[in-house]
């Protein structure tokens, strides 16, 4: 299939059959996210693989309390990958203070959107989920100082009712050439 195609297809899913994703094809995902680039290609990314229902209950009561409550679907997912970013890397401070621009989630956005094509193609669903507690999660996993959780992609087969049709923006109101006004 055409990356075009994959690209078209691929939804935000938030309903799963109950039917689990092998560890073989979240590893083929996380194999796709390893190979993005980054800047100065120091790839600061980790991937915490959650497929353990007991412990993906557990993680899910803890990181989606209060108004992150609304993302507790991601319990019914087959597999939940938490995108944890090394932060003690130069290129990623001295882009945030030199452009004023956060040069880490840039390099875990490309990878996070690598696997999630990958999963596409595959004939999974992906979910990002962005709406729950990053500290939570880090003290939940025990993560180490200088590591910090980004985003994270739910996984499984599509179920039913578990995509919304999508609504992309015609390009002529989003692409612009040169001076053009930008509107």
């Amino acid at each position: 299939m055409a990356i075009i195609d994959i690209i078209k297809e691929r939804k935000s899913v938030r309903k799963y059959l109950d039917k689990p994703v092998s560890r073989d094809l979240v590893t083929k995902c996380i194999e796709a996210a390893r190979l993005a680039p980054s800047a100065d290609n120091v790839q600061p990314w980790r991937f915490i693989v959650i497929d353990d229902p007991e412990y993906k209950h557990r993680f899910c009561f803890e990181v989606l309390k209060g108004l992150f409550k609304w993302s507790r679907f991601i319990e019914k997912a087959p597999v939940i990958v938490v995108l944890v970013a090394k932060t003690s890397l130069l290129v990623h401070r001295i882009g945030k203070r030199v452009v004023k621009t956060d040069v880490q989630l840039i390099d875990m956005g490309i990878a996070g959107e690598h696997l999630v094509l990958q999963a596409r193609e595959l004939g999974i669903g992906t979910c990002w989920i962005n709406m729950f507690d990053p500290k939570r999660a880090k003290r939940f996993m025990k993560l180490p100082a200088g590591y910090r959780v980004i985003s994270m992609i739910a996984m499984g087969y599509p179920a039913e009712g578990g995509t919304k049709n999508r609504r992309d923006l015609p390009l002529e109101n989003i692409m612009f050439f040169n001076d053009e006004k930008v509107k």
